[in-house]
């Protein structure tokens, strides 16, 4: 049980037992908030229920906390409990339950964190699905990074997590990608063929269609146009999706499941999904084209869900058959989908969808991550190498590495816009955030690493000799670990995991000012032992911060 569930429970307990001897008068039911106080003298924790109360009861709150305050069970948690002006009951965490939360922490080890309010629910984050017609940019390397560790913490949190990329293999860009990958083939087989209108002029098909030419022969030259396109496009789209895999897994993604478009039309589900809602009178003709009736749910205008001319399916039409295969075959209690700055106004259309379904639209979340803007030597930097064609996430891995651009893509909300330093996520100093907490761990590991050369054993130790204030401050922040994660997959916010292993890595650097660790003078050895435990527990705990962030945690620096 998190101890802010220990705590209100108490306060439950104190508030039941005033009411049953008449001390306070009955309120009804109310929801009891443990908080942290904003000043430090104010105790670990605190609520303001009796100023919720007050009016019910109609009495002073001062009162009210004096009464629950005196009447909070004993509990090897709580080492003190006050009440304090206007009307809140303040907790302070027993010294000697703080520290025997160190042998819990190295118990539990890696798996310290870990809570259950999923209760085994399944939930699907699907993110990134950018069309498979070249190298990921740098802005898709945001949405990969959010939706990843949002995976990482639900999973933390007990839900049943699956990773899915949709591969957009169906729609008007795939035929352009392959048209133009015809055209590029042909011209590097000399063949003098233009390029079609639209088209992909970047490098990328280039070297793609001279790769195939070169691997497969050609034979596609012989061919007309249409015969030699279905030949090459399914080993385009087998590369392309190849090296997406690949860029993204030296960013440290990975998925459970790459679901294609062209499922929902080989299965009959687009139809079938098209059909339900026609005979819910929710699918219009009108100008040639069929159109979601999103105005009778509420919204503006109806949504084009087959274009006119056979002009094809929009990906609003593909996303109706999509979701709906998402809840009623797959049956995902959640669906999490992040996407990009330029879908918001995408998301008005699907809670409407939800409704169509007869689904609760809190089922499907929709995370909008803003667009990220780059400086470096404080000057803003302009991705647009290669004739106009977005810096690759490749080369910004290059330049700063998977562990920087993690670390800094999560360290803001996702609707929050925000500047990536390029030059401070190559610093190695303290001033950048990610070489600072990194080696927190680092020194860690190499303090375990000293004793363990002088022989100096810590498998037990007298924790009770952790009483210095650095160290109990310490265990504090160590012991928040569960809280954050659980905060961080109910508010599906994994922006709070950098901003805890900032904390914490300060919490250790006070620590470690103040309080010498290793010891080999005899008198000295006991403290030693206690505290080689209170590092060793602070690796697990920033380690597994780390990992949950889909970083490394290093053990030299």
């Amino acid at each position: 049980m998190q101890i802010t569930e220990t705590l209100a429970r108490l306060v439950a307990e104190a508030l039941e037992s005033v009411q049953t001897s008449g001390a306070l008068p009955a309120a009804g039911d109310v929801a009891i908030k443990i908080e942290r106080p904003k000043l430090a003298e104010h105790g670990d924790f605190s609520t303001s229920l009796p100023l919720v109360l007050a009016r019910t009861m109609r009495m002073a709150p001062i009162q009210i906390a004096e009464a629950i305050s005196g009447a909070v069970p004993e509990h090897e948690m709580v080492g003190k409990v006050e009440h304090a002006a206007p009307g809140f009951v303040n907790f302070t965490l027993s010294t000697a339950w703080l520290q025997s939360q160190v042998d819990v922490v190295r118990k539990v080890g890696g798996a310290f964190g870990s809570v259950e309010v999923g209760s085994g629910k399944n939930v699907q984050v699907e993110f990134v699905s950018v069309n498979p017609t070249g190298p990921l940019h740098v802005g898709h390397a945001r949405g990969a990074v959010i939706g990843s560790s949002l995976a990482n913490v639900l999973e933390a949190a007990g839900y049943d997590v699956q990773r899915e990329y949709y591969v957009n293999d169906a729609g008007n860009q795939m035929r352009v990608f392959y048209d133009t990958l015809y055209s590029r083939y042909m011209q590097a087989a000399g063949h003098d063929v233009p390029l079609p209108d639209p088209a992909y002029p970047g490098e990328y098909l280039q070297e793609l269609a001279a790769d195939l030419l070169n691997d497969l022969g050609d034979n596609a030259v012989s061919k007309d146009r249409a015969d030699a396109t279905a030949e090459l496009a399914p080993e385009g789209l087998k590369r392309t999706l190849a090296d997406i895999r690949r860029v993204l897994e030296l960013l440290g993604v990975t998925y459970d499941q790459w679901f294609y478009e062209g499922e929902l039309f080989r299965t009959g589900r687009f139809e079938q999904v098209l059909e339900l809602l026609e005979d819910s009178e929710l699918i219009v003709e009108r100008d040639g084209a069929k159109w979601f009736a999103a105005t009778k749910l509420g919204l503006e205008e109806d949504i084009v869900v087959i274009r006119s001319g056979g002009g094809g399916p929009t990906y609003f039409g593909t996303d109706i058959a999509y979701h709906h295969q998402k809840f009623f075959e797959r049956k995902f209690d959640r669906v999490i989908n992040v996407w990009g700055a330029d879908h918001h106004g995408h998301v008005a259309r699907m809670n409407a969808l939800m409704q169509a379904f007869g689904i609760d639209p809190d089922r499907l979340r929709i995370i909008i991550n803003q667009i990220v803007n780059f400086k470096d030597d404080g000057e803003s930097v302009k991705f647009s190498k290669r004739n106009n064609v977005m810096v690759t996430i490749e080369e910004l891995l290059d330049e700063v590495g998977a562990d920087a651009c993690r670390f800094i893509f999560l360290s803001r909300s996702p609707e929050s816009h925000m500047e990536f330093d390029l030059g401070l996520a190559k610093s190695q100093s303290s001033e950048n955030p990610v070489y600072y907490v990194q080696y927190a761990h680092a020194r860690m590991c190499s303090i375990v690493r000293v004793a363990d050369e002088r022989k100096i054993g810590f498998d037990s130790a007298d924790l009770s000799l952790l009483i210095h204030e650095r160290e109990l401050d310490l265990i504090r922040r160590l012991i928040e670990l569960p809280a954050v994660v659980e905060r961080s997959a109910e508010r599906l916010e994994p922006h709070h995991l950098p901003h805890f292993a900032m904390d914490l890595a300060k919490s250790l650097q006070r620590f470690y000012e103040s309080c010498r660790v290793v010891s080999s003078e005899p008198e000295e050895l006991e403290i030693s032992r206690a505290r080689l435990q209170l590092v060793d527990a602070a690796r697990v705990v920033l380690g597994r911060t780390l990992g949950l962030m889909g970083m490394t945690a290093p053990e030299r620096m």
